[in-house]
């Protein structure tokens, strides 16, 4: 446990000062595409299967993640990838299929209301609740890149980005096979493999993967399945359709959650009461999406598609508590797009115009029982409810002179559906959130070819999550969505290909913030009042020669509670819970040889507060290492080898159940061999 002081963020200056010093820099080397993206690793961009998809016109902090990165990766699911990206945190609950998190700005992992939309190939991917859990679905070899978009800029996104969004594009082109088998620590054992072929105007990509471990701790066992297919046909030279299937299935084992000194005398232990917790999880998505040119001066993208996802968990938290069946089963479906128009020649340096729509339905059962030993001996929850969204944009992209972008934006959303509680025998309709209005506006200055200059301001909002999105009597009035206000000041260097670097200060304010869904039996949510966040970013990568790259990346960040809830006054004024106050990376990527490739990844947190009052303690810093080798046995081949934990550091994940400190114990140091194939 750590009592360290939050570091001040008193001084926004600090930005003002490394735009100073950015602009007296080297000499102006224009960067192609350049944009205030953050690369870590090479990425190589490829067509996408539809344009919404780009950032381009996104000027806030964005990173992008290479697959020459992500395709070395030993982990057990997608989210931990987001790891390696600057101002993520990742929550580890370590809990079979509830495995974890990642979160950004400020707002915690925690999980009953997740604060980062997610987009899978362009396609939503989020539950009902603002989970990411359709990222279980996807594997590291079939993914392109990995991309979040920080803050509240984003006209594309609305319902769940209240901090931002997070996108995964997966292997589109080219004709490849590639193949992964791999083995390690606590039973580890992986294969992999993804295929494309491209001829014509035809695509064809496809992935099969396995995974499966015994886990770290006892009765932590995992096994995993996944595929997925894409095809893609042109329509002449101005246009394509891309059709997209995913399926993917999971069975787990959950260790439960140890007391502090259990965590710290026998971290591997699971108790008795936990030898029947685990659970079983289904998703698919399918779709079918557009991109080309409809006519001079204009493109255009648009995608349908429905995702399933089917949830069985049997978990109990202590021995003094029942142990709880909980289900859940969702069919979503909707459709979005986007058309643009380009000005030809005229006044301006450029203008384009773009306006978007889409349209969502998520339909909804939950259920619950209490049980002993998986039997179940009665029923605490069977409700069905849909929630429909419908939203709209419009964005202007205007350069006055080569130098200057101005983008304004905004966009409006609708919350509507119903509700039915099948044991209660009551009905209701969502509240009335009326039309949800999010300004967004941004500007970038480029004094300098390798020098750009972008501030931004953006609005995205929050309602209920489960019940707590329905005027369930006796409920009457109505109620305001969480209106999530933010800006952003930022610069960006560039020097050549060999130097990148971003600075960024960032403030966010909302108003009667839902801070979860509770898991009473109603599932109503919690609120946590008028909050404010803010933080300072900063990240930077060097090649310090054509075979040795370093980066490294610094948030600093507070998030209070500045009007609390009036059921919980002593929040006035404190900490969110579960938020660090500091997270960093770095590392180093060197090439020794021409066959061999050796890097070093660090990443820290300093410890948070477990509930609102803050008073029950700080906990979850940590210091981790990882190190990678590869090798390569000739042009086929690759041996890679991956230590994580290397420096054998304790760390966990703790949360506070109302009486006591519950933690959950992380691995300590691992080895992990794969032979990676490409043909």
């Amino acid at each position: 446990m750590s009592q360290s002081r939050s570091p001040s963020l008193r001084q926004p200056s600090l930005v003002v000062l490394a735009a100073c010093l950015a602009t007296v820099g080297g000499p102006a080397v224009a960067a192609e595409g350049q944009d205030t993206g953050f690369e870590v690793g090479e990425l190589v961009v490829t067509a996408l299967p539809y344009a919404s998809a780009s950032t381009a016109n996104v000027f806030t902090s964005v990173d992008r993640l290479s697959p020459q990165v992500i395709e070395r990766q030993t982990v057990d699911n997608a989210w931990e990838l987001f790891g390696r990206l600057p101002g993520v945190l990742l929550t580890d609950f370590n809990q079979g299929t509830t495995s974890g998190r990642f979160s950004m700005r400020a707002f915690n992992g925690e999980g009953e209301i997740n604060a980062v939309k997610v987009l899978i190939d362009g396609v939503p991917a989020n539950t009902n609740d603002g989970g990411m859990t359709f990222l279980d679905g996807v594997f590291p070899l079939e993914i392109s890149s990995l991309e979040t978009v920080r803050g509240t800029l984003d006209p594309r996104v609305g319902l769940y980005a209240i901090a931002g969004s997070a996108a995964i594009q997966t292997r589109s082109r080219g004709d490849y096979l590639d193949l992964r088998l791999g083995a390690g620590a606590w039973g580890g054992r992986e294969g992999q493999a993804a295929a494309g072929q491209e001829f014509g105007g035809v695509q064809h990509n496809y992935f099969v993967g396995w995974r499966a471990t015994d886990g770290y701790r006892d009765h932590a066992g995992l096994e995993r399945y996944g595929a997925s297919g894409k095809w893609s046909l042109a329509l002449g030279e101005n246009g394509r359709v891309t059709a997209l299937a995913r399926a993917y299935r999971v069975e787990a084992d959950e260790p439960g959650y140890l007391t502090r000194a259990d965590a710290r005398a026998t971290p591997r232990r699971s108790y008795a009461f936990s030898a029947t917790d685990g659970g079983e999880r289904t998703l698919t998505q399918v779709a079918v999406a557009y991109a080309g040119s409809p006519g001079e001066n204009l493109s255009a993208d648009a995608v349908i598609y429905a995702n399933t996802f089917d949830d069985q968990r049997f978990v109990r938290f202590s021995a003094g508590v029942s142990q709880q069946e909980r289900l859940a089963d969702e069919t979503q479906w909707g459709a979005r797009g986007a058309l643009r128009w380009e000005a030809p020649a005229g006044p301006l340096s450029a203008l384009t115009l773009e306006a978007g729509a889409e349209y969502q339905v998520q339909d909804v059962t939950s259920r619950r029982y209490l049980t002993s030993a998986r039997a179940r001996t009665s029923q605490t929850r069977d409700q069905i409810y849909d929630l429909k969204n419908t939203g709209l944009y419009v964005q202007a992209v205007i350069e006055p002179t080569a130098q200057l972008k101005l983008i304004p934006g905004y966009r409006v959303d609708w919350i509507d559906g119903d509700y039915r509680d099948r044991l209660a025998g009551v009905t209701a309709a969502a509240y009335d959130y009326g039309a949800v209005g999010q300004p967004k506006f941004s500007a970038i200055w480029t004094p300098r070819p390798d020098v750009m200059i972008y501030g931004n301001y953006g609005r995205t909002f929050q309602v209920g999550a489960g019940s707590g999105a329905y005027r369930i009597p006796p409920r009457a009035a109505d109620l305001e969505p969480s209106k999530n206000d933010g800006w952003e000041v930022g610069v960006k260097h560039t020097f050549a290909d060999r130097w990148q670097a971003r600075a960024a200060y960032w403030e966010q304010t909302a108003t009667g913030e839902v801070k979860r869904r509770l898991n009473d039996p109603l599932g109503d949510s919690q609120n946590l009042g008028r909050t404010k966040r803010r933080g300072f970013d900063v990240q930077a990568s060097f090649d310090v020669s054509p075979r040795v790259q370093v980066w490294g990346a610094l948030t600093l960040q507070e998030a209070a509670i500045k009007a609390p809830d009036p059921a919980l006054p002593a929040a006035r004024g404190k900490r969110i819970d579960h938020v660090p106050s500091r997270l960093a990376s770095g590392g180093v990527d060197w090439q020794a040889s021409e066959k061999l490739r050796l890097s070093l990844s660090v990443n820290s947190q300093n410890s948070y507060y477990l509930e609102p009052t803050n008073t029950t303690g700080r906990f979850g810093a940590f210091i981790l290492a990882n190190a990678e080798a590869s090798y390569r046995l000739n042009n086929t081949v690759e041996f890679q080898v991956q230590v994580k934990n290397l420096a054998n550091e304790r760390y966990e994940y703790v949360w506070w159940d109302g009486t006591q400190s519950l933690h959950s114990p992380g691995e300590t140091r691992g080895v992990h061999a794969a032979l990676m194939a490409r043909f």
